[in-house]
């Protein structure tokens, strides 16, 4: 069986955060993926604090490149978070075998995937008057879980 969702860290700089996020998939039982370069060693000791005793039940594969993930994790679709969506996060529709992608700390995604990729791009909305945008372990927990919820829970009629 297909995972529910793949979650994606494209060029992760602070380990701390990819700890959580890993920690994040453990709970929901969705496999990591990360896209090189990254910012740290994954031996790094905030990496594994992050993570607690969660890290060595991460289903976790590091690809050299964002065509290597395509073409080993063959998601059925793309969701893209980013601060130039033009989508909310709300109204995307989540289905099993999709992947959540996000960039790195400082610079979001690569232009090249902004480009690419364009019409799968969705922001998580920031009402407050001074926000940008979320921290990266944040964000892909809001992402992921309102994912579980559209994938688990049954449609209102």
């Amino acid at each position: 069986m297909q995972p529910f969702l793949h979650i994606v860290l494209v060029n992760p700089e602070i380990a701390h955060n990819t700890g959580a996020v890993g920690r994040l998939c453990v709970g929901l039982d969705w496999p990591l993926h990360l896209v090189r370069p990254l910012g740290f060693a994954l031996t790094a000791a905030r990496l594994r604090r992050a993570g607690m005793d969660y890290w060595p039940h991460v289903r976790l594969t590091v690809h050299g490149d964002w065509d290597a993930f395509l073409a080993a994790a063959r998601p059925a679709r793309l969701h893209l978070a980013g601060t130039r969506g033009t989508r909310s996060l709300y109204d995307c529709r989540f289905a099993a075998g999709d992947a959540l992608v996000f960039g790195s700390e400082s610079a979001g995604l690569p232009e090249a995937l902004h480009t690419r990729h364009a019409d799968a791009l969705f922001r998580i909305p920031m009402p407050g008057p001074h926000g940008r945008s979320l921290n990266l372990a944040n964000a892909a927990a809001v992402a992921a879980y309102e994912a579980w919820r559209q994938i688990t829970l049954p449609r209102q009629a």
